[in-house]
């Protein structure tokens, strides 16, 4: 992606200043692995970090509807429903659980999450796949008996992420619960007026 500004008020220190800036959002994200020095930061007066964190902000809203979402952190894409501040719950008898919240994205789960080990004949081989993907990828580590997450991860739909969490076939808006009992398919069929999601579940 190339970002450039028409009237050509880009100049060298400004553009250190925004490669700069885009280094540390990127790795706030934590999306990608980034493989480059850190930019310097050049030094500039008020009046030009406003105006090039104005241009930043353009460049936040661009990436993401160009199909690049390496600059958003997952927590701004947690919905702007009434489940905004809810965190949901998916558990089972053998002491899995895992938490997290819907997204614009799918579903976030958060660090710290517990998910089955022993998988069983119910599981989806996409998922199966993407728990060892991320095991390679050390988004999850054995811990005890259980798997465990070591940062917030996207599955693309709730039943993804419970499926994942129990290690079998699962449905995200049954088995993704608040902490008094509420199932995420009350908030899904919610009026328009109070919030509602147009999930499409994905197994």
């Amino acid at each position: 992606m190339f970002f450039g500004s028409k009237d050509r008020y880009l100049n060298k220190a400004s553009v250190k200043y925004l490669e700069n800036r885009l280094y540390d959002l990127a790795v706030s994200a934590a999306r990608y692995s980034i493989d480059q020095n850190i930019p310097t930061k050049p030094k500039l007066s008020d009046a030009e970090q406003a105006e090039l964190e104005e241009f930043l902000s353009n460049i936040k809203v661009l990436a993401p509807a160009l199909g690049h979402k390496l600059f958003e952190n997952l927590e701004e894409t947690v919905e702007d429903t009434e489940t905004e501040s809810q965190d949901f719950y998916c558990k089972n008898g053998a002491g899995a659980e895992g938490a997290g919240r819907p997204s614009t994205e799918g579903f976030i789960m958060f660090k710290g999450s517990k998910l089955m080990v022993a998988e069983q004949g119910s599981l989806a081989d996409s998922i199966r796949l993407e728990r060892q993907r991320m095991l390679s990828e050390g988004v999850l580590v054995k811990s005890g008996e259980f798997y465990q997450l070591t940062k917030d991860y996207v599955f693309t739909s709730s039943s993804r992420a419970a499926s994942a969490t129990l290690a079998r076939s699962a449905s995200g808006p049954l088995e993704w619960k608040t902490l008094t009992g509420i199932q995420l398919k009350h908030f899904e069929t919610l009026p328009p007026a109070l919030g509602q999601r147009n999930e499409i579940e994905s197994k």
